[in-house]
């Protein structure tokens, strides 16, 4: 079934040029018809699709999941009060989860993206990730070289540090990404993709390319 229609990407396409409270009043009962509700009924019926392979998930609600569409201006110089996409975060905590890599995607009207991995895991966090490519170059090096895994999300994002502790340096040699501070990947597709029947096949499936890389990282992530 077809979640959405053209007016989800129309209204944040016409909300950019008009990001305010009037503008957004104007349009609150547009916004839960052609947005909102329906977004929400696709995040409870993608939360069912996951459970049947991931049953911790069963819990999870959409209002666990589903970002809040008001910016938090409070540090910006960006004072428009709105997001120009809809996003959600599906994990064991829901969009609170900041350390299983679970499923975050954004619509826009621009594309639909998802990533997954680790963003900005803390200092232990990246410790133990950065130990665990160490001890297992190999295993990292062909999850990562994989043909599949290349074509959908083509590298390991993150921002580096210029240096690393003595007993890495070694295997960073062997492994730049050993630098990373993150390790999140992404897909990107066409916004239109919001519009087809097939929706959620189309988000699950690059997720199931990167099961192996999850499972990588969840083991020092667990720990």
């Amino acid at each position: 079934m077809a979640y959405f229609t053209k007016d989800f990407i129309d209204f944040f396409k016409e909300l950019a040029p008009n990001n305010s409270k009037e503008w957004f009043d104007e349009n609150r009962k547009r916004y839960h018809e052609s947005v909102k509700e329906p977004f929400d009924t696709f995040i409870r019926d993608l939360i069912t699709e996951m459970s049947k392979t991931n049953k911790k998930l069963a819990h999870l609600e959409p209002k666990d999941c589903v970002f809040r569409i008001n910016r938090d201006i409070r540090f910006s110089n960006d004072k428009t009060p709105y997001k120009l996409n809809r996003s959600a975060a599906i994990s064991e905590g829901g969009r609170k989860d900041f350390t299983t890599p679970g499923l975050y995607f954004e619509f826009t009207p621009e594309h639909v993206r998802i990533y997954t991995g680790a963003y900005r895991p803390a200092k232990e966090q990246l410790q133990a990730i950065r130990e665990e490519i160490a001890n297992n170059l190999n295993a990292f090096d062909k999850i990562i070289n994989d043909p599949k895994f290349i074509e959908t999300f083509g590298e390991v994002h993150g921002e580096k540090n210029s240096r690393l502790p003595k007993d890495l340096k070694e295997a960073a040699e062997k492994q730049p990404l050993i630098y990373n501070k993150g390790f999140y990947i992404y897909h990107t597709m066409p916004a239109e993709v919001v519009l087809k029947d097939d929706l959620i096949d189309r988000l699950l499936e690059p997720f199931e390319v990167a099961q192996p890389y999850i499972k990588f990282l969840t083991k020092p992530l667990s720990v």
